[in-house]
């Protein structure tokens, strides 16, 4: 017994399609804001901050995962002057998407005042269930399947999306099931971490970042989709190598690094002009946030500024 592809790939609204590739990432941003805000607002920040990042941070997301496509998978854009653009029919680089979407949300988070770092460590589990979501997409594109295989779960394809030389294949590795289960289990154990280790800001975000990218040095070898190559190798195979150890080096040296806590920094700051000593600390001209107690901040724990 294997796993059918599905026959259809969205449904009509009246006159309008929907896609369930462009659905599914709608639900996994839907649950990624949530997320955030439940974690943000445990860590003692503002759960409306994440919807001003959101509303920013999710079209660079977006800009930047087609970008990352186009110039990655040439050969994969569509033959119309939209090409381009074309992201209901797939094609959205998950590397170039975190990456834009990073450095916009941390000005958003750094322009509010708040610590950058912390804000990392609440939206990293949550970036992993939205990737898990949206790989279901994937499978409704019956697209990002592996090598063909004759394994009890192994994924049927019709032949017009078998890519050249794998035409008398029938069933393949479904690498994007593989990738959905690692994303769910890469986000439970975060936030396992942040509650029962001391693990300084961003620390949570370095290991999603080192752990994601070592998953897809594993994925890498299975993949059978067009992609550009270099010395015998898939190009996302050097840079999930790459980001597999500078997201090591980060998670190690932010947790070496001296900090000064939150409540020793609130202590030096003095009390607020109104009295209330919880105002917060300020840092550069920025206010940051004051946690109670945080799910990966400890009671006067370190909370380093730091941006991707």
């Amino acid at each position: 017994m294997h796993i059918p592809s599905p026959s259809v790939s969205g449904f009509h609204i009246g006159a309008v399609q929907i896609h369930y590739y462009a659905l599914m990432y709608l639900v996994g941003i839907a649950l990624a804001i949530i997320i955030t805000r439940r974690r943000w607002r445990a860590a003692g920040g503002d759960p409306d901050l994440v919807g001003d990042v959101a509303i920013w941070a999710v079209p660079a997301g977006i800009i930047g995962g087609r970008i990352y496509f186009d110039i990655t998978t040439p050969m994969d854009i569509p033959h119309e002057w939209y090409g381009v653009f074309a992201v209901w029919s797939g094609g959205l680089g998950i590397w170039g998407g975190i990456a834009l979407a990073a450095v916009v949300g941390a000005w958003r988070v750094r322009r509010a005042g708040a610590s950058v770092s912390l804000f990392m460590d609440a939206v990293a589990p949550a970036l992993l269930v939205a990737q898990a979501v949206g790989r279901i997409g994937n499978y409704f594109n019956k697209e990002l399947f592996g090598k063909p295989t004759g394994l009890p779960w192994g994924l049927e394809i019709p032949l017009q999306y078998r890519p050249p030389g794998y035409t008398q294949y029938a069933t393949f590795q479904p690498s994007f099931l593989y990738e959905l289960i690692f994303d769910l289990a890469l986000a439970a154990a975060l936030v396992w971490l942040g509650h029962h280790r001391k693990i300084k800001p961003p620390g949570l975000f370095a290991l999603y970042v080192a752990g994601y990218s070592a998953y897809r040095i594993f994925e890498e070898t299975i993949r059978i989709d067009s992609s550009a190559h270099f010395l015998g190798l898939r190009l996302n195979m050097y840079i999930a190598i790459a980001l597999t150890l500078a997201g090591t080096v980060w998670f190690v040296r932010s947790q070496r690094r001296g900090a000064t806590s939150i409540g020793a920094r609130t202590a030096a700051a003095g009390p607020a002009p109104d009295g209330n000593a919880d105002a917060g600390a300020h840092a550069g001209g920025g206010t940051v946030p004051v946690p109670a107690e945080s799910d990966h901040a400890p009671r006067g724990g370190p909370t380093p500024r730091a941006q991707k």
